[in-house]
């Protein structure tokens, strides 16, 4: 059963994530957080998250921008590394509050309510008719990057932030896409290369099958988002991702996610 939902989450999710940019990693850790705890649920995460970007590069990766790239990139590579080490050290961080709906408990912890004001804050700039003409400086990118590579490392949750600064960027949808897809990869290959001693813990071995099914699914699901690509512009993409930020930051922000 575990596979079957897992496998499902990675295929819609990967479909609808295609054009935002964000959103499979952060669908997909609740899920396995289902399974796993917390930290080990991240790690497993970025394996799928990794591979599924890999492939993703294959379809779209030609229409990069290397100077957006450059600045974005370097600055979220660094953060990723220290966003991680972060993570490694507060997994017994105790949480803020908790309440119960029902018969379930949701508990908010300072790292997701962090989380969540930050993109609430994106979301809101997202949707304002004033803010749609604002294009971020390169300076900015730096600054963009910093944020998505720590709390990428810190909690998965790196393609928010980097949408919101991307899209912003002057980029065409097919680079916004691909930049965005090979940022995602090289912070992947950085947080995992730290989430390493977390794989121990998570049976890795033993849950080859259900990482290659979540994968297979994952990629499935972006092959059928690359063949919708041309029919979907970059305003539509835009509302797509602010609708997403609200969604997931007042999830966050309530402890749900």
């Amino acid at each position: 059963m575990d596979i079957i939902i897992i496998s499902l989450a990675a295929f819609l999710t990967a479909i609808l994530t295609f054009f935002s940019g964000f959103g499979l990693g952060t669908i997909l850790a609740p899920v396995f957080a289902i399974f796993f705890p917390i930290d080990v649920a991240i790690a497993l995460t970025g394996v799928v998250h990794f591979t599924n970007n890999l492939f993703k590069i294959a379809l779209v990766g030609k229409h990069m921008n290397k100077g957006v790239l450059l600045r974005f990139g370097a600055p979220a590579i660094l953060a990723a590394f220290v966003g991680a080490w972060v993570l490694m050290q507060i997994t017994e961080m105790p949480t803020l509050f908790s309440y119960s709906m029902g018969s379930r408990l949701f508990e908010v912890t300072p790292v997701k309510l962090i989380v969540a004001l930050i993109l609430i804050v994106f979301s809101v700039l997202e949707i304002l008719p004033a803010v749609q003409k604002v294009q971020f400086g390169r300076d900015k990118l730096m600054i963009g990057g910093a944020l998505s590579g720590f709390f990428g490392g810190l909690t998965g949750l790196q393609g928010a932030i980097r949408s919101a600064f991307l899209l912003k960027s002057g980029l065409s949808k097919e680079a916004y896409i691909a930049t965005g897809v090979v940022i995602a990869c090289l912070v992947d290959f950085t947080r995992l290369s730290v989430y390493a001693s977390r794989f121990s813990q998570a049976n890795l071995l033993e849950n080859v099958p259900l990482l290659v099914s979540a994968t297979l699914s994952a990629i499935v699901g972006a092959y059928v988002g690359s063949k919708l690509l041309k029919k979907v512009t970059l305003r539509v993409i835009q509302l797509m991702v602010a609708v997403m930020l609200i969604a997931i930051s007042l999830a966050l922000g309530a402890g749900l996610i």
